[in-house]
């Protein structure tokens, strides 16, 4: 606060001495003017917006509408990174006056360590707020999915579809917590997550990047991470992005960006209602899809980002282009003429903020050309403006715009590693465990490791890690791998041989007690990393063949990004699979695979068995189904996962058995551990309905919960069930009669029972 009226008072011919204004002429001090009602901190935001927007110039209100790539200001400001260039920092952020900044994957400062982090946005806040004309500080964006998974020295967490896995919302919020502390002390204001997008393609380039295939998981997980990310108990407040708003996951050949195709019921039933979840946990930003639904890009799509977020949802936040899809609208889509036409359909559609990196000068003469011409309103203009300043006023970025940068290695390097360890430990979820070969006991004295993500930490992390499509060659990501784990976990007179080599892996193994064999994928991002054949790789398979044909107990971890189709791998003894696990990966993996952790993960997606089934998800509706496959049929179902105690449901109680189609339905469920070790169990609840209108699901899921329970002891899951959750858009085939709660019979399950609870709705 200080600065900016040290500066805007410089500019008047006053001076700031001791607090006080002082002329800078001989003889009786003028009055001091009038400090800003914008500057003013005890103002309301909704004033101080009102008095700024009063203030700028059309250009500088079309400037904050544009967001523009840290390499836009870096070097030779064209990709080459380095040193910020003071002539393209002016250029950007003065002659364009860009609202924003941001960090895409790969863009970090000179060196890369959180204090040079700190550093380079202190600086690039600095020269906005001090050479601007009324000293506006900017926006600083990033992508922060998994940590704050740009910055070297940062803990990285398991990927969203792992934390999925976790079905823990509270341990989601407390790693997103962790996320925005790091992200924070870095001068980074804005968080471009979680995605809220629902996991029903395994063939698509970002499946891992979501938390879940079903709706009601996502959105409790996504709802989790806004409430951590835009948690201000470290004293700076930064804005979560619910994204990609909306439709984005299931592209119609599986493909990044490719169009995709819903039905209005399918639409408003299944993808939609988890995006409504997290934005409804009060997130400040929403980033529109890059890709079109029904025929329409969802960057010009009215209903979607008006009529949907807006009228339906109430959403009052700023809402952001996706990378370059406001000139996609003309480039690549076609359904503009020119670049001013493209802009005006997107800020007409409901986009505040353009995501147009790289020519900040096209930009702001192509909006005032929109403008000129009549395609964009000036009252359209000022609302969008206004959304933008709202939250950078409730982000606290005109009192407190700078960072201590000397706190910025303390804070993010090595933090929070035990909630890592944690994360990865919950989200890893055992599949077999044939003969109880796991945990390995007393009588295994010499393990044999192999496979290709055995001791490749980079493989662990997966996309979106330091660079877009994952760690850098060369670069140094640190964390532990879990071949390392497993030697540093090793139980005394436990031993552990690693063999690089597949055929000298399965000549030790004659002499060894077991091997845990760590196949998988490598990382990737987006359309880079589409899997159209998404299946353990041959030379893996023959590996995991070879060491099954000794005889010898064989331990598949997985660590890759999705289900893979296993093929002959598929029936090992044991199989886990970690995701992608993160920094502390290699430690969970040996923590389960030794015993001193019970494996509580649960799968958030449906496995499949085999090539041709994606998609492939448990709310399959109906139908006169034939062939083999044609019906729900994975290898391992939505919600498995073992543990080394096993557990019993008792069935579902509800606090009573008729109801109306409003309000909620409050259900208990008993749960004994009827084995001999304690842990912790996961508890979904599941309704279905005999007869129904319209197709609906054989079950689909309205609640969950987490229990721990000692060895022998039981407990009681309590749900609280929204009404809402049994609403079906019925009518016609075009889904004419909207959302209803249909009267009539519906049945409570809990976990895999087929036995339920009958309940009336009336």
């Amino acid at each position: 606060m200080r600065r900016i009226h040290r500066r805007l008072a410089t500019l008047t011919g006053l001076v700031l001495i001791g607090g006080t204004v002082t002329g800078l002429s001989a003889g009786s001090a003028p009055a001091a003017p009038r400090t800003p009602l914008y500057l003013d901190a005890h103002a309301s935001v909704s004033d101080r917006v009102a008095d700024l927007l009063h203030r700028m110039t059309l250009r500088e209100k079309i400037g904050q509408m544009d967001q523009e790539a840290l390499v836009t200001v870096q070097g030779t400001c064209n990709w080459s990174g380095g040193a910020l260039n003071q002539a393209c920092l002016h250029s950007v952020l003065v002659d364009n006056a860009a609202g924003s900044i941001l960090s895409g994957g790969g863009m970090p400062p000179a060196v890369n360590t959180a204090k040079d982090w700190a550093d380079l946005t202190n600086a690039v806040q600095n020269y906005a707020i001090t050479n601007s004309r009324l000293h506006i500080p900017i926006l600083y964006g990033i992508d922060a999915v998994h940590g704050h998974n740009n910055v070297l020295g940062a803990t990285m967490f398991p990927q969203q579809i792992g934390m999925g896995a976790t079905w823990d919302a509270a341990l989601e919020r407390s790693v997103a917590q962790s996320t925005q502390r790091a992200v924070a002390a870095t001068g980074i204001n804005w968080a471009f997550g979680p995605v809220a997008e629902i996991a029903r393609d395994q063939r698509w380039g970002r499946y891992y990047e979501a938390f879940s295939e079903d709706p009601l998981l996502t959105g409790t997980m996504a709802a989790a991470a806004v409430g951590g990310i835009q948690d201000s108990s470290s004293g700076t407040r930064i804005a979560a992005t619910v994204k990609h708003f909306a439709g984005y996951s299931q592209p119609l050949n599986g493909h990044d960006r490719v169009p995709a195709d819903y039905s209005a019921r399918y639409l408003q039933d299944t993808i939609l209602p988890a995006y409504k979840q997290a934005i409804g946990a009060g997130a400040l930003s929403v980033m529109a899809d890059s890709g079109a639904v029904n025929g329409v890009p969802v960057t010009g799509s009215h209903y979607l980002l008006t009529s949907v977020l807006r009228d339906q949802y109430h959403f009052d936040g700023v809402v952001v282009s996706d990378w370059s899809d406001v000139r996609n609208l003309q480039t690549a889509y076609h359904i503009a003429a020119d670049y001013p036409e493209a802009i005006a359909k997107a800020v007409n559609a409901g986009v505040d903020m353009a995501m147009e990196p790289t020519n900040a000068a096209d930009f702001t003469a192509s909006a005032l050309t929109a403008v000129q011409r009549g395609l964009i309103s000036q009252q359209r203009i000022d609302q969008a403006v206004s959304r933008i300043l709202t939250m950078k006023f409730k982000l606290g970025l005109f009192e407190h715009p700078y960072v201590d940068a000397s706190k910025a290695d303390g804070i993010v390097n090595g933090a929070d590693l035990g909630l890592a360890k944690q994360a990865a430990t919950e989200s890893s979820v055992l599949l077999r465990n044939q003969g109880g070969v796991l945990p390995f006991g007393s009588g295994v004295h010499k393990i044999v490791v192999t496979g290709p993500n055995a001791d490749n930490i980079n493989n662990q992390m997966g996309g979106w890690t330091i660079g877009w499509q994952g760690v850098p060659k060369g670069t140094n990501v640190g964390g532990t791998t879990v071949l390392a784990g497993l030697r540093e976990g090793a139980p005394a007179g436990t031993s552990i041989d690693y063999q690089a080599d597949g055929t000298a892996a399965a000549a030790d193994l004659q002499n060894a007690d077991a091997a845990v064999v760590v196949v998988g994928n490598t990382p990737g991002a987006e359309g880079p990393n589409d899997q159209p054949n998404p299946s353990l790789a041959a030379d893996q398979q023959a590996e995991v063949a070879a060491l099954q044909a000794t005889g010898k107990p064989v331990v598949v971890v997985v660590v890759a990004d999705r289900p893979l189709v296993l093929g002959s791998a598929a029936k090992t003894a044991g199989l886990l699979m970690a995701w992608l696990p993160g920094t502390e990966g290699g430690h969970a993996v040996a923590d389960l695979l030794y015993g001193k952790a019970n494996p509580s993960g649960r799968l958030p997606v449906s496995w499949p068995k085999a090539i041709g089934n994606e998609p492939e998800f448990y709310t399959q509706l109906p139908g006169t189904n034939g062939g083999a496959d044609s019906g729900y049929s994975p290898l391992f179902a939505f919600g498995a996962g073992l543990s080394y105690t096993s557990w019993q449901f008792g069935a579902p109680v509800p606090d009573r058995t008729s109801v109306g189609t409003d309000g909620s339905l409050k259900v208990s469920v008993p749960v004994t551990n009827t084995g001999s070790t304690a842990g912790d169990v996961v508890v979904p609840l599941y309704v279905s309905q005999p007869v129904s209108q319209v197709l609906t699901p054989a079950k689909w899921l309205v609640g969950f919960a987490r229990l721990h329970l000692d060895a022998g002891a039981h407990g009681t899951a309590q749900l609280t069930v929204p009404l809402s959750l049994l609403a079906h858009t019925e009518g016609d085939i075009n889904g004419d009669g909207g959302r209803t709660v249909e009267p009539g019979a519906y049945t409570l399950l809990a976990g895999d029972s087929t036995t339920g609870t009958g309940f009336t709705v009336g």
